[in-house]
């Protein structure tokens, strides 16, 4: 069989039977025919350990039209991709080379950037929100750093998902997982005042009101703010409030789980909180509570020895 077939077939194995998202799936295909690119549409027996010592060679020294090349970690994700693919062909009983023969390079990870309560509080006070496009904007903030919610799950709730009463409600993650969401008291009140300011009968909680034409009024995908409109929002109100480290929405998804440690939280809750599959994704914050931990202790150990 032709690699073409076979990645063909698997994501769409991808996408049914092991019950990905539709994102997740085109991403592996994108992945996979950049290897189609690279070796050609080649018959599966004949891609062996030398031409996929090649083709991460390729993958290294790949350029777009737009002369940009690809990030170690992008690189990563296509591995990934390819020892997902070997496996599933391992499954299928099609001899190849084995996905344990791919190996994934250690990735050093970019370090955590969250905001200071000082910092957040210039952000949310960086909004004009005696209007109705603050209060979305506030709302948005609120609850992202209230949740942690990825933008991708936020740009994706509805209004009849969110219970303001108790302040707690369920999102589908990463993975089609489920995962109960809470919001805070703060969160709920701004989530609510934003809402009563709503005459429309849009589905999406966050709309686009300036895109919101009245052919399209009940159109509500065609409301629906998207990620990228959310990143520009908070580029937005980072700049008002004169932070100049870069933020984008998931720092404040970083700066809730920081919060949350270090006011004591253990690490299962904060993962389970986060939708992390694995604890490993989690343990990332560690350094960061690392360092709280060992402000304390230089603060608080060994007080009053010196008059004992």
């Amino acid at each position: 069989m032709y690699l073409s077939e076979l990645v063909g077939d698997f994501v769409e194995y991808v996408e049914i039977e092991r019950g990905r998202a539709k994102k997740t799936a085109e991403n592996y295909s994108l992945y996979l025919d950049r290897l189609i690119e690279f070796a050609g549409d080649i018959k599966i027996g004949q891609l062996t350990a030398d031409k996929v010592r090649k083709y991460r060679l390729w993958l290294n020294r790949y350029v777009d039209s737009q002369g940009k090349a690809l990030s170690p970690i992008t690189q990563n994700y296509h591995l990934i991709a390819l020892r997902s693919f070997l496996k599933y062909c391992a499954k299928r009983d099609i001899e190849t080379i084995a996905a344990e023969k791919v190996e994934l390079p250690k990735i050093t990870r970019q370090q955590v950037s969250f905001l200071t309560r000082e910092e957040l509080k210039r952000l949310f006070n960086a909004i004009d929100a005696t209007n109705k496009l603050g209060l979305r904007d506030l709302a948005i903030m609120e609850l992202l750093f209230s949740s942690g919610l990825r933008v991708s799950e936020l740009t994706s709730l509805n209004r009849d998902q969110i219970n303001l009463e108790r302040g707690e409600f369920v999102v589908r993650g990463k993975g089609q997982k489920d995962r109960p969401v809470f919001i805070s008291p703060e969160a709920a009140e701004v989530l609510g005042i934003y809402l009563s300011t709503r005459s429309d009968e849009a589905a999406p909680l966050f709309i686009n009101f300036a895109g919101a034409s009245s052919a399209h009024a009940k159109d509500s995908e065609n409301k629906r703010l998207t990620p990228r409109s959310v990143q520009r929002i908070i580029n937005k109100y980072a700049g008002l409030a004169g932070i100049t480290k870069s933020v984008h929405p998931h720092t404040l998804r970083h700066s809730f789980a920081t919060d949350l440690l270090m006011n004591g939280a253990d690490l299962r809750s904060v993962q389970s909180l986060l939708g992390h599959a694995n604890i490993a994704t989690t343990q990332i914050y560690t350094h960061i509570t690392d360092q709280h931990l060992k402000d304390v202790h230089r603060k608080f150990h060994g007080v009053g020895q010196e008059n004992a």
